[in-house]
Order: structure tokens, then C-alpha cells, then sequence
């Protein structure tokens, strides 16, 4: 996607708001009373912040409960401190908000090279006792995909509760059959700011009182509700990603042939996501050669790339750190084209051939 002349792909940081969502907030903005307000002003809202609940849930297919959230960091907090469940684990690869909201005492479960979860450490873990286990459908950073149905299995079978982040997922891939799913609005073009927490029975999360029946307190944002719903209906990100596939396919068939290494290449994958590194370039640099040719990438998460810090991921993964500090992050979104595709492979080569000049 082109903007003011620059190129975006970066759209897994978050995404440009779809002109879907844009119109549904501008509407929604004249419904401005409090929805929990009993006059008719408040019940006005109310019936509107209902209806873009119920559209939420039908368009991710969800038929349980839906608490409402600024996004998916809270969505997970409030999971994570409040499942009716002692134990908690999350995997290794896991977005830092996971392993905040989880606390020190969390069982951290290792991956393998592929970045998929340890299934016998899994198992390890759910033979303490009830736990609360947290994982990514697909990560942030790399796009791998985990194997939440046996995952889910494992799960259920020893009692405990599966906290799945669908944050790069939803309005993208099927949502995994979890006891909880956090999601986020900014992630498939709706508005920042609002997100939600699936809840398949919310008999398994202690109450706190106030709005959303309970479960979370503070006035609703019904403008954004609205935003979210009308993004997920749009599903601008759903039927682009056999795009996404072609784009990656071609993007990988020529930066491979010019000796970018990808991360997880040969593991499931979300299309919308790929990684790669320029052997003997630091991501730092990258990114500001990248920023300055008007193409927006990152390397990694965006909540954590500013620091540029190692990648827990990568490490994560076993990416030896030599080229776990080379690693960027490329991903599309519904108006990405092939055009976009060999406009970032040309800088990437300008800048590779720059480093090797420099070197020699």
C-alpha cells in the first residue's frame, strides 16, 4: 500500500482503518450518550454497542460471550488475572504483553526451530495441576502458525484452560476452538482502541464488577464497537489472503535468490507475515535505510522493536544471534500489490549491495 508516496508494509503493527470502518465511527459519533445510561439517549447507545457486539461475533463466528476491551493487551490481563484456574503457562514466542500479564511465577513453555510449542513440555506442565496455558495462533514476529487443535486437546483433556492471542488472526484465519481469544481491532482495519476478549463460558472468570456484565469496568466505546464490526464485515484482510500467499511466494522467490534468509520459511505460516534476514546488516540499520527510501517495515514486534532489544522469538527459536540481529519483518495488507513487492526487493538490494561496498 502506497501512502503519500511512501510503501506500507507494516500492517502487522497495526493497519491503515478501512473507509468501512472510518463511516461506521462518523455514524456511530452521533450516538454520543453513555450506553449505560437508562434514559433513551443511553439506550440508544446501548441498543447500538449491542448490535455491533452481535456483528463481532457473528462475523468471527463466535457463539459465547464477548467482553468488549481496548484491545488485545487487555483483553489478555484480564484473562490472565482473573481465569478461574491457579496454574499459569505461555509459550516462549508469546507477544510481551503475555508474559507481563502471566507474572514471574508462569511456566514458560520452550518451542522448537520451527517456533512451534514443545508438546511434551506442554505436557509436563498440565500434569501440575489446572493451568491457564497462553498461545499465539500465529506470531507476531515470524507469522508461524501454531498447532492449537491438538494444542487445544491437550489442553481440555487435563482439565485446564487454553488462552489463545488471536491478534494477528482474526478477520484473517478460522478462530481456534479456545476457552478465550483476545483480539484487536487495529490488527484488520478497524479503529485503535478497541478489541475484545472471547469467552466461551464465563463461569471460568472471576467477575470484577462495573460495565460488560461484570467482567470489565469503565464506560463503553460504542463509535469504536461500531468501527470494529464494520471491519470484521468488510473482510477486506479474509478474502485478501490468497493475495497475501502470491505476494509472499514472490517476495520470498526473489529475495532468496538474492541471499536473504528467511525465518520458519518451511513452517505453516500466516501469508500475511514473513521474516528475513540480510546476513551482515543489523535490522537498526535496515529500517532506517528502508524508512528513508519511504518504505515502512519493522523488525519484530512493534511493541518491543523500538528498544531493539534481541528478539525473545528468534532466540526463542534458536536463531543464532549473528543473524537474529539481521531479521526484519515484512507484512501485507488488502491493497499491498505486486508492484509494492518488487519496489521493496529493488531497495533491499540497494541496500545490501551499499553494505558489501562499504566492506570491501
Amino acid at each position: 500500500m502506497t501512502v503519500q508516496n511512501r510503501l506500507y508494509l507494516d500492517h502487522a503493527a497495526t493497519t491503515p482503518v478501512l473507509p468501512e470502518a472510518r463511516t461506521a465511527v462518523a455514524q456511530a459519533l452521533d450516538r454520543w450518550a453513555n450506553p449505560s445510561s437508562p434514559h433513551a439517549d443511553g439506550r440508544a447507545s446501548r441498543a447500538a454497542l449491542e448490535q455491533a457486539r452481535r456483528d463481532i461475533a457473528d462475523a468471527l463466528g463466535w457463539r459465547h460471550d464477548i467482553i468488549l476491551t481496548s484491545g488485545a493487551t487487555e483483553a489478555i490481563a484480564i484473562a490472565a488475572a482473573r481465569a478461574r484456574v491457579a496454574g499459569r503457562s505461555f509459550s516462549a514466542t508469546e507477544h510481551d504483553a503475555v508474559g507481563a500479564a502471566m507474572g514471574s511465577e508462569a511456566t514458560i513453555l520452550p518451542v522448537d526451530e520451527a517456533g512451534a510449542v514443545d508438546l511434551p513440555q506442554l505436557r509436563a506442565a498440565l500434569s501440575r495441576g489446572p493451568t491457564l496455558v497462553a498461545v499465539q495462533q500465529v506470531n507476531n514476529e515470524t507469522g508461524v502458525i501454531q498447532p492449537l487443535m491438538e494444542i487445544a486437546e491437550l489442553i481440555r483433556s487435563a482439565g485446564s484452560l487454553l488462552l489463545a492471542d488471536c491478534a494477528q488472526g482474526a478477520g484473517k484465519l478460522p478462530l481456534p476452538d479456545a476457552d478465550f481469544i483476545a483480539v484487536s481491532a487495529h490488527k484488520l482495519g478497524g479503529p485503535p482502541g478497541i478489541g475484545a476478549l472471547l469467552v466461551k463460558d464465563v463461569a471460568m472468570l472471576a467477575a470484577s464488577g462495573g460495565q460488560e456484565k461484570g467482567y470489565r469496568r469503565g464506560t463503553e466505546n460504542g463509535p469504536a464497537a461500531a468501527g470494529f464490526a464494520a471491519a470484521l464485515q468488510s473482510r477486506a484482510f479474509a478474502d485478501a489472503m490468497s493475495r497475501f500467499e502470491q505476494h509472499r511466494n514472490k517476495l520470498e522467490h526473489l529475495l532468496f535468490s538474492e541471499g536473504a534468509l528467511g525465518i520458519a520459511s518451511a513452517a505453516e505460516r500466516s501469508p500475511a507475515i514473513g521474516a528475513y534476514a540480510m546476513p551482515g546488516v543489523a535490522s537498526a540499520s535496515q529500517l532506517v535505510q528502508f524508512d528513508l527510501a519511504g518504505i515502512a517495515i519493522s523488525a519484530g514486534s512493534a511493541c518491543s522493536s523500538g528498544s531493539m532489544k534481541p528478539s525473545r522469538v528468534l532466540e526463542a527459536m534458536g536463531v543464532p544471534a549473528d543473524i537474529a540481529g539481521t531479521v526484519i519483518r515484512v507484512s501485507f495488507g488488502p491493497d499491498t500489490t505486486d508492484e509494492d513487492i518488487h519496489s521493496f526487493v529493488s531497495e533491499w538490494r540497494r541496500i545490501r549491495d551499499r553494505a558489501a561496498s562499504r566492506a570491501a
